[in-house]
C-alpha cells in the first residue's frame, strides 16, 4: 500500500491542527508553510476535509482552518479512504475497488495479501489522530533496522 500525495498531505495538515487543538484557526498558508505543501493544492484538500466534517474554516483576519471535531472522533482509516478510496494492496482483494482476478480459484499468495488488507484497516481505523499525535515520531534507526535493509522494495 502507498498512500497518495492527497492523503499525505491531508494528514500532515491534520496534524498540524491536532497540535493547534483548543487554541484557535490556523491560516491555510502556515500549514502549507509547516508542512512543506503547495498553498493551492492544500487549498483543494482542506475543502474536501470540510466537506467531510473534519475540518472547519474560520473567516476573518484571524482566521482559517481548525478541527470540527476532537482529534479521538478522526481515524487515519477515514481520511486515507477518503482521499485514495481503498486500502487494498490488490484489487482482488480490495472491498470498494474489488476486480476479478483469472487466478481467484487457485491462487495462494491472495491470502497473504488479504490478511495484509485487514491488518492495514484494524490497525489505521484504531489510529485516532489524537493517538497518533500522542506517538513518537519515527527514528531514522527504525526504518533501517538491520532486518529489513535487505527487504527488496521496502
Amino acid at each position: 500500500m502507498k498512500l497518495s500525495r492527497k492523503s499525505d498531505y491531508a494528514l500532515r495538515a491534520l496534524m498540524s491542527l491536532v497540535a493547534n487543538y483548543g487554541k484557535g484557526p490556523v491560516s491555510v498558508r502556515e500549514l502549507a508553510e509547516q508542512n512543506d505543501i503547495s498553498r493551492k493544492f492544500l487549498e483543494n484538500i482542506m475543502l474536501e476535509m470540510k466537506a467531510q466534517g473534519w475540518v472547519q474554516s474560520i473567516s476573518g483576519r484571524d482566521g482559517g482552518f481548525a478541527l470540527a471535531r476532537s482529534p479521538e472522533q478522526i481515524t487515519m482509516g477515514q481520511v486515507v479512504r477518503h482521499f485514495d478510496g481503498i486500502l487494498a494492496p490488490i484489487t482482488c482483494v480490495s472491498t470498494t475497488h474489488y476486480e476479478p482476478c483469472s487466478q481467484e480459484g487457485h491462487c495462494r499468495f491472495r491470502r497473504v495479501l488479504l490478511d495484509i488488507r485487514n491488518y492495514i484497516a484494524k490497525v489505521m481505523d484504531a489510529a485516532t489522530l489524537e493517538s497518533v499525535f500522542a506517538g513518537p515520531v519515527v527514528r531514522r534507526e527504525e526504518v533501517f533496522s538491520p532486518g529489513m535493509i535487505y527487504g527488496e522494495g521496502i
